[in-house]
């Protein structure tokens, strides 16, 4: 079998590595910009009077996300932060190859054996879930060799990826693009 080049998917944002969802705190908000304001929703009069809504975009894709659940202001950083970073790891690529990608060093720490725990709420998720797509995109949405690339069982990559809804109903979209059958969500 000869070399087949990774799959690049016309619908995603494609960045040269590291993936921005991995980069250190420091790194990361050397990308971004953040501005405060105010935002409607609970909180009664302390909402209106102080400016605790954050929006966190980040500069080279534009994408954006919000924290304004909450009435800190640096609560709702670390949350816009966390779904920006989430949102980074669902739509922006970066080049790995297809049958030969080494998984990182935060991959091998997380994996027991074929496994790969992690909570989905856990700060290390993004990461794992913008590696995990990256392998299954340059496999061209074939979720099996991808999963044996990263050294765990198909169904722990799928639990990584249905994990995160909006990344399994892409992964889906895809898979039903290249004539795959759908992944349950």
């Amino acid at each position: 079998m000869g070399y087949r080049p990774p799959y690049r998917d016309p619908d995603s944002i494609y960045l040269d590595a590291p993936h921005p969802s991995t980069l250190d705190e420091g790194a990361f908000m050397s990308e971004c910009e953040v501005s405060a304001g105010r935002s409607s929703g609970p909180g009664g009069q302390h909402r209106n009077k102080v400016q605790t809504g954050i929006r966190v975009v980040h500069l080279p894709t534009g994408i954006e996300a919000r924290g304004t659940e909450r009435r800190e202001a640096q609560v709702n950083r670390s949350r816009a932060i966390f779904r920006l970073r989430l949102k980074l790891a669902r739509n922006v690529r970066t080049q790995v190859g297809r049958d030969n990608h080494e998984p990182s060093e935060l991959w091998e720490a997380r994996r027991q054996g074929r496994k790969l725990p992690v909570n989905p709420k856990h700060p290390d998720y993004p990461a794992l879930l913008a590696e995990a797509l990256d392998v299954v995109y340059a496999r061209k949405f074939d979720v099996a060799g991808a999963a044996g690339v990263l050294r765990i069982t198909m169904s722990q990559l799928t639990r990584v990826i249905r994990q995160e809804p909006p990344a399994i109903s892409q992964v889906n979209r895809g898979r039903e693009r290249v004539g795959l059958p759908r992944l349950r969500s």
